[in-house]
């Protein structure tokens, strides 16, 4: 199938996608928590080399997405990096964007190969925030006479909103009484959202995406292989819907079951210029073509897709009506419910293998994590498709040409939870480059 249009073709400085990779999502003192977050990091990247088939030499830049840095020791993602065989001079770079980390590293992953800085870069995020420390702020100005206080420095640096000094769930709230958002349809959203991951994880949509990862279970025992999400082990319908509220006493409709769980992963992609996928003769996966950022206040964080979305799908010359998923990122069951609602997106539309709720939300990683998991969306669903998430965006769009099989393109877009979107495309099946498909 030749190629029809110059927007089907890859060029020089374009960001090909050749390979990604994810830990499962280990439950919060889980499965996972016996590994550090830069472990983590280091699995995912190894991984998503292994099935690019790049040779670790060959990255140039680490940008990678990571929250709870404390008690990890210097330079966390150059740990990552150095622990998954990429040599010591590669520039490495940590990106605390808080949700949106890891989409935000891999924003600039794209920005420095479309600048002609960088051809291979490896870009992602990571969390263990079962080991996110607890520690006494004041102690190193002298513990004197009376009881002192240990701060959680998961909630304090990851879970806290230090404008309004309340609990993230607050915000969730206050968007909920905005949108007249109901218990009720929280309820029903994080429910769809646990079905529909368990019906991506036995049907073997996550199978492609995610890489393994072995925890040693003690001396003089076995190994354990981890390799399926851990919360959605612990689903239950009937309990969900009773939960008392989190965050609001009276009137609250923000709970654990409805809101994303606390949880330890990791993911990366690698990705390279349009140039170097045809000197490597590497498979690529997706074609990143646009992305946006957008900010409002900070107790408002939950509905900034509503702005990133349209922002990154004007930048990659796209329209709404031809996006087929969005992925918004689910901090909150509402957030994803309030946006659906501002950007007028059918339910069938958004997450549709589920997401933080039921999966998890390792902080650091979830940026990356729903790139990583829309990909895998793309080659198993007919049709284009737009994924949004909230901090960013992604349009991904395939090219259609050097493959015998019927091909279909997909438009998808990404949002996280903080001020950026990315968009791309993709196609199915994935694609190899001819000389034919490289253009200037």
């Amino acid at each position: 199938m030749g190629s029809t249009a110059a927007e089907d073709q890859i060029k020089p400085r374009d960001v090909c996608v050749v390979g990604v990779a994810r830990t499962p999502m280990g439950g919060f003192l889980g499965a996972l928590s016996p590994l550090a977050a830069t472990k983590l990091g280091s699995i995912a990247i190894k991984a998503a080399l292994q099935r690019a088939n790049v040779d670790p030499a060959l990255i140039q830049e680490v940008y990678f997405g990571n929250v709870l840095s404390a008690n990890l020791g210097q330079a966390p993602a150059r740990q990552a990096a150095l622990g998954a065989g990429i040599p010591n001079t590669v520039v490495c770079s940590a990106i605390n964007k808080v949700c949106a980390s890891g989409m935000k590293a891999t924003i600039l992953a794209a920005q420095s190969i479309q600048l002609g800085i960088n051809d291979v870069v490896v870009a992602g995020g990571m969390e263990s925030m079962s080991n996110a420390p607890k520690y006494i702020a004041e102690a190193r100005k002298g513990s004197r006479f009376g009881h002192d206080t240990l701060v959680d420095g998961m909630l304090k640096d990851g879970l806290w909103d230090v404008y309004n000094d309340f609990a993230m769930g607050m915000c969730a709230e206050l968007c909920a009484d905005n949108h007249s958002i109901t218990r009720e349809e929280q309820d029903s959203y994080a429910i769809q959202s646990n079905e529909r991951g368990i019906a991506a994880r036995d049907s073997g949509a996550f199978a492609w995406e995610i890489a393994p990862v072995e925890v040693s279970a003690g001396r003089g025992k076995p190994s354990v292989i981890v390799d399926k999400d851990e919360s959605l082990e612990k689903f239950d319908p009937a309990k969900l819907r009773k939960l008392r509220p989190s965050f609001k006493e009276n009137g609250g409709t923000v709970t654990a079951g409805n809101a994303s769980s606390i949880s330890d992963g990791a993911a990366a992609l690698v990705l390279v210029s349009g140039q170097k996928a045809l000197e490597l003769g590497l498979q690529v996966i997706a074609k990143i073509t646009g992305y946006a950022d957008a900010a409002q206040a900070p107790e408002l964080f939950t509905t900034a897709p509503a702005l990133a979305v349209p922002k990154a799908i004007a930048h990659a010359g796209l329209s709404a009506s031809q996006v087929d998923y969005y992925e918004i990122n689910e901090a909150f069951s509402v957030v994803a419910l309030a946006n659906q609602k501002l950007l007028g997106i059918p339910s069938e539309k958004i997450n549709v293998h589920g997401g933080a709720v039921s999966l998890g939300h390792p902080l650091g990683c979830s940026g990356a994590r729903i790139l990583v998991t829309l990909l895998g969306v793309g080659p198993q669903t007919e049709g284009r498709q737009n994924w949004s998430r909230r901090s960013l965006q992604w349009w991904w769009r395939s090219i259609r040409a050097c493959c015998r099989a019927r091909v279909s393109i997909f438009y998808l877009v990404w949002c996280g939870n903080g001020n950026s979107a990315l968009v791309g495309m993709t196609k199915s099946p994935f694609f190899s480059l001819p000389p034919s498909l490289f253009t200037e």
